[in-house]
């Protein structure tokens, strides 16, 4: 019996033991990232039998366990991958957000102070000074566009960069999972599957700071070995084999990374960026995809917008040397890459009607031989026609079946747009054409001045010279002495519009009509007597005219871009407002979504923490407890030790 209980005492003593080990162990590691609480579990030895029934033979140590639960673990990973994702997208917004809406920086100060310059021109078109002015305003304009364009330029390199980083850590992270694997499948195979609890807090610490990089999930095989998958479920560690990862220029768009796969072959699979999501590289992505190719499109919108639209009016003026306008602006080129490895010719590109553009990128592919192709919005895939989305198109003449190229209308429009001209005499503020009334006129009829459309007749010499203008003469209650190759479009009080077609003999006379001819447009009013006349030709004395530097001034507050049922829509200020406003929501969005989130992330930590968490306060109390088993313990051998000293003593 007293050696019995001797080894009773000693099983309760080694317990203790264990207990107090595990309990310095847990405080030990009280600060430590990642560390599980972890306790002994312990059970009774088998009891021995006798005529007397069973006596216990003492207790043993199972396993050392550490406090885990699967579903706060899996909360916590859920809710931190996308605080992250949300936390990166706010801070790279709000760097875009600072730039369009700062009053200094932004493009509506340079905007408002151009159409200024244009206003002091229409006042004084014979100034220098103010057509210097209109000169230095539209540099200004055109400085302020390339400033924002590369300081986007900017936020871009640093979030391909900061995607190449986060890809590099990734794949880190997924070869020191593979590596602590394979530790763990080790240590619980040669410790008769007992739960390497210290290897296994390394792992989950490593998945926690994996899924703060990208969203993650894990199963658990039953050899011990962890199998991760990222993003939708792309597997990026199975047991012992980690997936190399690698930032590599895209296949559709040189100038962004995409992940890779790295086959064993040194090949590399794109992953889709709609396949990855979570955490710094989700968050990453989404800002790339959402922020930084929308605001540059739609600057460079404003730019093709600005500069077509300036240039085309300002073609139809008058400069002080008495030429013909010319392009105010460069207009921005079409960017076009190659998508696949094509072998054929780049198609060509060029910009129709620019109300139509909307700031995105297409995808052309060739579907036959003969320059057959299809035309597909990047954003979500849909099939589109070039007109209709601002676009003319003229396809090589041969092409191979699948290729494709990335056409891009204004990505890089802001950053190439330029003034063309330096010479003040080149503003063309005057209009090429006047009308007078004849000053022997009998009646009293007058003729407003003329509306140019068109300078093609002018420039052809249809309306004559300075020193022989075209005259229309009133006979008989009609007008006569229209070119006699160009159709006439009048309009009569309450009617609708007439073509005659060329030659046209006359056409017939009422107050307050209107005319056009050649891209000439003008109306006549008042009581006419026959051989009344009215002269339209050549601007000679065009130096104080500012007719067409009114028109170009108008183009501040007229309506040219984003069609809606067929007519423009919106100013060249409401789509920089619009740009403005839409990534102000989305910055204030996601910055409620990433308070929201670390609320959220709190919450699921302290309910994991209150299970795997060491308190000191328990810890403490365990000391004192198993310190007192232990002595405990050691009373039953001592005493055990005392019965069996009695024992040999009565046998001497």
């Amino acid at each position: 019996m007293g050696a019995s209980l001797f080894s009773i005492g000693l099983t309760g003593l080694n317990a203790a033991q264990a207990g107090l080990s595990t309990t310095s162990h847990n405080i030990s590691n009280a600060g430590t990232t990642g560390y599980s609480r972890q306790r002994i579990e312990q059970s009774t030895n088998p009891a021995m039998f006798t005529g007397a029934g069973f006596f216990g033979e003492g207790t043993k140590v199972d396993t050392v366990k550490r406090a885990y639960n699967t579903f706060l673990t899996n909360q916590v990973l859920a809710a931190d991958t996308k605080f992250s994702e949300y936390d990166t997208f706010s801070t790279e917004i709000s760097q875009v957000d600072n730039m369009l809406a700062d009053p200094t920086v932004g493009l509506t100060p340079a905007l408002q102070d151009f159409f200024g310059g244009i206003e002091e021109v229409a006042a004084n078109p014979a100034s220098v000074p103010a057509r210097q002015s209109m000169l230095s305003t539209a540099e200004s304009l055109v400085s302020r566009l390339h400033n924002l364009s590369d300081r986007i330029g900017e936020i871009r390199a640093g979030v391909e960069g900061q995607i190449k980083e986060t890809v590099s850590q990734i794949s880190t992270y997924a070869k020191n999972i593979a590596e602590v694997n394979n530790k763990i499948t080790i240590a619980q195979q040669a410790g008769s599957a007992q739960p390497a609890n210290d290897l296994l807090d390394t792992r989950d610490q490593l998945v926690k700071e994996l899924n703060q990089l990208v969203r993650v999930s894990t199963s658990t095989d039953a050899d011990g070995s962890m199998s991760v998958f990222i993003g939708t479920g792309q597997p990026l560690v199975i047991g012992t084999t980690p997936t190399r990862l690698e930032a590599l220029p895209s296949i559709a768009d040189q100038s962004r990374l995409a992940v890779n796969i790295l086959t064993q072959n040194g090949g590399a699979i794109t992953i889709p960026e709609s396949l990855l999501g979570g955490g710094k590289l989700g968050g990453l992505l989404n800002m790339r995809a959402t922020a930084l190719d929308s605001t540059q499109n739609q600057l460079g919108l404003m730019a093709v917008g600005l500069s077509t639209a300036f240039n085309a009016q300002h073609k139809l003026g008058q400069d002080l040397n008495g030429n013909l306008g010319t392009d105010f602006f460069t207009i921005p080129s079409i960017g076009v890459q190659r998508y696949t490895n094509a072998t054929t010719a780049m198609p060509d590109v060029q910009y129709g009607d620019v109300s139509k553009l909307v700031g995105e990128d297409y995808r052309l592919t060739f579907t036959d031989t003969v320059g057959g192709y299809a035309l597909t919005r990047v954003s979500d895939g849909r099939s589109v026609s070039a007109a209709d989305v601002g676009l003319s198109i003229t396809p090589a003449a041969t092409s191979w079946v699948g290729d494709s190229f990335l056409i891009q209308p204004t990505r890089n429009a802001a950053s190439s747009l330029d003034v063309s001209i330096a010479d003040t005499r080149m503003i063309a503020a005057g209009a090429p054409i006047t009308a007078a009334a004849t000053t022997s006129n009998l009646g009293t009829g007058s003729i407003t001045a003329p509306v140019v459309s068109s300078t093609a007749s002018i420039a052809a010499g249809v309306f004559g010279t300075s020193a022989a203008p075209l005259k229309l003469t009133h006979a008989g209650g009609s007008l006569t002495g229209f070119p006699a190759t160009l159709p006439v479009t009048y309009t009569l009080l309450n009617s609708n519009p007439v073509t005659l077609a060329a030659p046209v003999a006359s056409v017939p006379y009422q107050s307050g009509m209107t005319i056009q001819v050649g891209g000439v447009s003008f109306s006549i009013s008042g009581a006419l007597k026959d051989q009344d006349s009215f002269t339209l030709g050549p601007n000679a004395g065009g130096v104080s005219d500012s007719r067409n530097a009114v028109a170009l001034g108008q183009l501040q507050t007229s309506k040219l871009m984003l069609s809606a049922d067929g007519q423009p829509s919106a100013t060249l200020q409401s789509v920089y407002s619009q740009l403005v406003s839409s990534v102000g929501n989305k910055a204030r969005e996601v910055q409620v979504n990433r308070d929201a989130q670390e609320s959220l992330v709190g919450q699921a930590y302290e309910a994991q923490q209150s299970i795997a968490g060491v308190n000191l306060d328990e810890e403490a109390a365990n000391l004192i407890r198993y310190q007192q088993a232990y002595q405990a313990s050691s009373k039953v051998m001592t005493i055990a030790s005392k019965l069996f000293d009695e024992v040999l003593a009565l046998g001497r």
